[in-house]
């Protein structure tokens, strides 16, 4: 989605709401217009939670084993999103966000997002859900590097430089 079109969605987003409230209130009322709109909260935050501690599990489990956790990650952030859209008053932004709490769904948005994506981590590092291993292991004797009283900014110094 073009920067432009997103601009015009988020601008034309409260203009939508408005009017899908004034519609689903005229045909089942007022009153319980207010109700789906309190238990779509409510049912956000219940998501949102149970959700997110799993999204967050998976990504501990993955980076324990080695790989990167960048799907995980990404899917973590979206079912974040979705929580947060169904708080957000307003049918149109809980219809994407209960589409967002669906697997699928997020396997798709995140096969369109996986090349501009970059995750980096201890360890690891990958891009476009390609991880690969990073190892920088300084290995030093005690005779190689020794500390230095009264040295300055750093503690140490090598042993022929003094």
């Amino acid at each position: 989605m073009s920067r432009s079109i997103l601009g015009i969605f988020v601008l034309l987003l409260p203009l939508l709401e408005i009017a899908g409230f004034v519609v689903v209130g005229s045909r089942i009322g007022a009153l319980a217009t207010v109700g789906l709109v309190v238990a779509s909260a409510i049912l956000g935050a219940v998501l949102l939670r149970v959700q997110g501690m799993g999204a967050l599990r998976r990504a501990q489990i993955q980076a324990q084993a080695g790989g990167a956790p960048d799907r995980e990650i990404v899917h973590g952030a979206m079912i974040v999103l979705a929580g947060l859209l169904l708080i957000i008053p307003g049918f149109i932004t809980d219809i994407i966000g209960l589409l967002l709490f669906l697997p699928p769904v997020r396997d798709l948005a995140w096969n369109a997002l996986r090349s501009r994506i970059v995750v980096m981590g201890s360890g690891f590092s990958a891009r476009g859900g390609q991880a690969r291993r990073e190892t920088k292991v300084i290995d030093l004797d005690e005779r190689d590097y020794r500390e230095v009283e009264g040295s300055g900014s750093s503690p140490w110094k090598r042993p022929d430089s003094e």
